[in-house]
């Protein structure tokens, strides 16, 4: 065996070989890039990065009101976690910042 391999003879025995490659000693020569391939590579990664991933909601139900036993009013609150009780204290903290009664009806996931 030759111990001396160059890199396509080591990729060809570990990986074979979809098509026959002439030997050559050369090492393969890369063409810069220029100034708008990069630029162009920088905004398709930015894109990239603003697209939002799913984040998972429950939607919260409270019935409210500043009367004791008088009139209800619903409101609804969307909560970004998956957790039931953070979204219902979530919930409950802001609606108590205008209505004295809270009261949670349901909780469910969007």
């Amino acid at each position: 065996m030759n111990p001396e391999l160059t890199e396509e003879e080591m990729r060809r025995a570990l990986f074979g070989a979809d098509e026959p490659v002439a030997q050559d000693n050369a090492p393969p020569v890369q063409k810069p890039l220029t100034d708008i391939e990069i630029a162009h590579s920088t905004k398709a990664a930015e894109k990239k990065k603003i697209a939002k991933a799913f984040t998972p909601k429950l939607k919260v139900t409270l019935r409210v009101g500043n009367e004791f036993e008088g009139k209800m009013h619903e409101m609804v609150h969307e909560a970004d976690t998956l957790s039931s009780l953070l979204a219902e204290q979530e919930a409950t903290r802001v609606a108590r910042k205008k209505f004295r009664f809270v009261e949670v009806v349901s909780i469910k996931s969007m």
